[in-house]
């Protein structure tokens, strides 16, 4: 996979949408709300870091399911293999490997706080001197 240009507006709409969902299934967390919602939205801001990533560093994945995503960003940052692992496992959980077969069970407490350690050992991926060069050229 060729890395092409960094799209800027893309990158920031879509940190800016990781870091709102990010702050949003911590508050959940905090106000003692169902696991399922705190793991469902830190889901989807775990989706917006890594696509956000990609955008960072001008490379596509073929789809937005964390396989995808993880395949593209490890192409350009160097990612620790823990962490690869365990994000590209939502991928069963959520059982979108299979279409006809699809099941979503309902999320419980290990999973709301491992999905939301995954949201912050990914934000902490982000190279803050990347982001300024994108920033400085858009």
């Amino acid at each position: 996979m060729l890395p092409c240009e960094p799209d800027a507006e893309a990158f920031e709409e879509n940190y800016r949408d990781a870091l709102g969902f990010h702050q949003r299934a911590q508050q959940f967390q905090r106000e003692g709300q169902r696991f399922s919602l705190v793991f469902n939205v830190g889901a989807v801001a775990l989706e917006r870091y890594l696509v956000a990533m990609c955008h960072l560093y001008g490379v596509m994945p073929l789809n937005h399911n964390y396989i995808c995503l993880m395949n593209a960003v490890e192409a350009v940052v160097d990612f620790p293999p823990a962490l690869n692992k365990e994000i590209r496992s939502l991928d069963f959980i959520f059982g979108i490997c299979s279409l006809e077969d699809y099941f979503h069970g309902v999320p419980e407490e290990a999973d709301a706080h491992r999905v939301l350690a995954m949201c912050g050992a990914v934000s902490k991926q982000f190279d803050q001197n990347k982001i300024l060069s994108v920033r400085a050229t858009a």
